[in-house]
């Protein structure tokens, strides 16, 4: 059977188009999309011989799953329920995007996204208690994937061994009638494949480099943790010195080399830039076996703040502080601790720095936690 084909604006289309791709997908058929690196084709994961045809396709062994198109990264929740901090960086700064994530899932049954579908649909979703996640940067495919009602399997739109087609004559070519609709929406928008990279624990590796290369890759996967107080001289400085060296023994590394661990740690004040630590937050800190007496007090900025995956504050109006300064911001910043203000030691004794530490060291850890590392 001929392959039907719908050619779209994907700067102004007519929902109705993403309604056929739609019902074709609820039907058992297989679809044809653009996405900004290649075109794919893809299937719903609940279709048992769509997906046997889409394995046909590509050459694919049945015990071997396919990446699952998202429409949103948000989803990706919904086939991974605990997401590590590492994926969850990657995922805040590149998608939607060329980036395609293999992450480790432990027990698949319990991912939200298995309610209701059987053992094939699994086995085309996860392999080897991992799963592959892609959220594209195109319009088209995103209004596709959010709408089609369960989750999409898909690779390029191409046989094994041929190249990835970037329009639709090119899949028309390779794939003319063997798939039951092909969106037309023009040329992708790169002439390369997305970027593969598997996450393990904190650690990733670049499986095959398209549009990001592995020194972006490494970049983006960096874990950035900010602290904020008031002055950056007590509090958040103490908190920055107190994160480091329970990651490290958590992980088992010195606390030096975290940033080769893919964890950076620093801290601002909302009135910060004068001097440097307290001499009583250094005592405290050396008592710990921490040494903060290079520190010096730096002010927050809208930088800052941007590039920080992690936001804990140290009271309420720090937090509100941040959200103003970044509204964007308001989903990744916290207060240290959720029912009460860290409260600022300055000039006091010795001992009220000690307690701001103790207390300090209980948020972080309840914190930390939160974080999967």
């Amino acid at each position: 059977m001929p392959t039907e084909v719908v050619q779209i604006d994907p700067a102004s289309f007519d929902e109705t188009v993403v309604q056929r791709a739609v019902d074709v997908l609820a039907g058992g058929g297989l679809v044809a999309f653009p996405t900004e690196t290649v075109y794919g084709v893809g299937t719903r994961a609940d279709r048992p011989s769509a997906v046997e045809r889409l394995r046909a396709l590509k050459s694919r062994a049945s015990n071997r799953a396919f990446t699952v198109h998202i429409g949103s990264p948000d989803f990706a929740a919904h086939f991974v329920p605990q997401i590590s901090g590492t994926a969850r960086s990657l995922i805040r700064k590149a998608w939607p995007g060329p980036l395609t994530l293999i992450v480790d899932v432990a027990d698949p049954s319990a991912a939200p996204a298995m309610a209701g579908l059987n053992g094939s649909a699994r086995n085309s979703i996860y392999y080897n208690n991992t799963v592959g996640l892609r959220c594209p940067d195109d319009r088209v495919a995103q209004a596709l994937l959010r709408a089609a009602g369960a989750p999409v399997v898909a690779a390029s739109a191409n046989r094994a061994g041929n190249p990835p087609p970037h329009s639709a004559d090119a899949v028309l070519k390779d794939l003319g009638g063997q798939v039951d609709l092909l969106i037309d929406a023009g040329t992708t928008r790169y002439a390369a494949p997305s970027t593969i990279v598997r996450i393990q624990g904190r650690r990733t590796s670049v499986v095959r480099e398209g549009i990001l290369d592995a020194r972006t890759v490494k970049r983006l996967s960096t874990l950035r943790l900010l602290f904020v107080c008031t002055g950056n001289t007590c509090r958040s400085p103490m908190a920055e010195a107190l994160t480091s060296k329970i990651i490290a023994e958590r992980i088992g590394c010195d606390p030096s080399d975290l940033a080769a661990e893919g964890i950076e740690l620093c801290s601002a004040g909302t009135s910060g830039g004068s001097g440097g630590a307290s001499p009583n937050a250094v005592s405290v800190m050396a008592r710990r076996g921490l040494d903060i007496s290079g520190h010096t007090s730096t002010a927050l900025s809208v930088e800052r703040v941007q590039q920080a995956d992690y936001i804990y504050a140290m009271t309420r109006s720090h937090r509100d502080r941040v959200i103003e300064l970044v509204p964007s911001a308001a989903d990744r910043v916290w207060t240290l601790l959720d029912n009460e203000d860290v409260n600022d030691p300055a000039g006091g004794s010795e001992q009220e720095y000690h307690d701001c530490a103790d207390l300090i060291d209980k948020g972080l850890r309840a914190r930390l936690e939160e974080l999967r590392l």
